[in-house]
Order: C-alpha cells, then structure tokens, then sequence
C-alpha cells in the first residue's frame, strides 16, 4: 500500500534487555522518507551504543542531558518530527506485521486525528491487571471515552497510536501538571471528536517489573491524579471548543 512518510516517536531508558528485539520489528516496517525518532533519556546501561549499532538513515538519535522522564522525552521526540504522520513505541515491546500500514489505513479511511489499535499481551510476570480491549463502536462515544480515562477503565496505549499532525497544534507543548502523554493525547482527540478505535491488534505489548503505566499508586498519587484529569479536561475544552486550536 502506498503511503506518506511517517515518524516514529520512541523513547528509551536502561531498555537494553528488549531494545534489539523492539528495533529490528520497527525498521522493516519503514520506508524511505520515514524516520525513527529516539529520545534517550541519560541510559545507565548499554542501550544507546546498541542503537547505534544499527547505522540505519532512518534513526535520529538524540541523548537527553539529565534524566526528565518519558513525558518529557516523547513530547521532545514529538516536537521534532517531521512528517504528517506520527506514530508512537515503547522500547519493549515488537510490532506485528503490517502495524504502520493497518494504522495508516485506519486514520485516513477514517478521517480522525488519533487512531489507538488493541495489542497482544507477551506477560513475563504474575499479575492481577485487567487488560481492556478498545471497541471501535465506541470511537465517537467520546463523553463515554472521556469517562473511561477518568475511571482507569479506557486502554489508551502510546504504544498503539498513530496521530496526525494536526494534532500537534492541541497537544503541545504538554503542560507540566500531565503524568501521561497517551492519555493526553487521546482526551484531546475524543475532545475534539476525531478519535478512532481500531480492533485489531498491532503489536505485542511486553509486561514485565519495570512497566511505567502498571505500576501501583498511593491513594495520595490517584487523587492527585484525578484532579489533574479536570484540569486537563478544562484547558483542551477552552483549546479546542473556545479557542479554535484545531
């Protein structure tokens, strides 16, 4: 299928244990004028001497001076890319076949600014975590979607996403208050009414020890994140619907 170029947004830390595996499902996937977009964020182990290893046109690699975080880092790798197509990846997990072109089909036939897949789960660990599936009935039930983010029930996944980049006018620069980029990402698009679910899964999702988004939190930590859910819901309310951002 031909397509536009598109970027992939990445960013790493201490993944030396997958990052090959991750890579190596990524960059058979890409075509000339795509581009692999890496942020490192100050790795303590040997994960930026293996990407370099690969000497592939398609890398930018960039290496954070201190340690911010991966909102930080994805929303650096975001502002620098540059193709109408963004797609996003963690460093553990190994797209399926086929990913960028089944995320390419679904947001143009579809017309939306965000498309989020559904994955398989690769589970190296015991754990009692409810793995949600998206609906893509459920695409424009937006107020529906926007409560799910609100409940910790809507299975938004950086890794399963695509944008274009019109979204980027909405979504950046990413307020300090926000703890995570995909489900900002995904209330601005279900705000905007343009978001889509695609059932079928695009990558296998790797749960381990060191999984940022499985991590249990402190009762201090869920109210905390739940007041800035209003507030982010505020300011992409008066972005999108009073201010005319899109």
């Amino acid at each position: 299928m031909e397509r536009l170029p598109i970027s992939v947004c990445m960013a790493t830390y201490n993944g030396s244990k997958f990052i090959k595996l991750q890579l190596d499902s990524i960059l058979k996937q890409l075509l000339p004028g795509d581009e692999l977009i890496i942020i490192d964020d100050k790795s303590k182990d040997n994960t930026v001497e293996l990407i370099q290893q690969y000497n592939a046109l398609s890398i930018r690699l960039i290496q954070n001076e201190k340690n911010v975080g991966h909102v930080r880092s994805f929303e650096k790798a975001l502002t620098l890319a540059n193709n109408s197509f963004i797609c996003f990846s963690d460093q553990d997990d190994e797209w399926l076949e086929n990913r960028l072109d089944n995320l390419y089909g679904a947001i143009n036939e579809k017309d939306s600014l965000l498309v989020s897949s559904n994955y398989n789960i690769n589970n190296e660990i015991n754990t009692n975590h409810k793995f949600l599936s998206l609906k893509a009935s459920d695409s424009n039930k937006n107020l529906k979607n926007i409560i799910n983010i609100f409940l910790g029930k809507a299975p938004y996944y950086g890794c399963t996403m695509m944008i274009k980049k019109e979204l980027k006018k909405i979504i950046l620069p990413i307020p300090e208050f926000v703890e995570a980029h995909d489900l900002w990402m995904a209330m601005a698009a279900n705000v905007a009414g343009s978001n889509y679910h695609l059932e079928s899964e695009t990558l296998n999702y790797r749960i381990h020890n060191n999984n940022v988004s499985l991590k249990k939190r402190s009762l201090y930590k869920k109210i905390k994140t739940r007041v800035i859910f209003f507030i982010s819901l505020v300011k992409l309310f008066l972005d999108i619907k009073l201010r005319g951002k899109i």
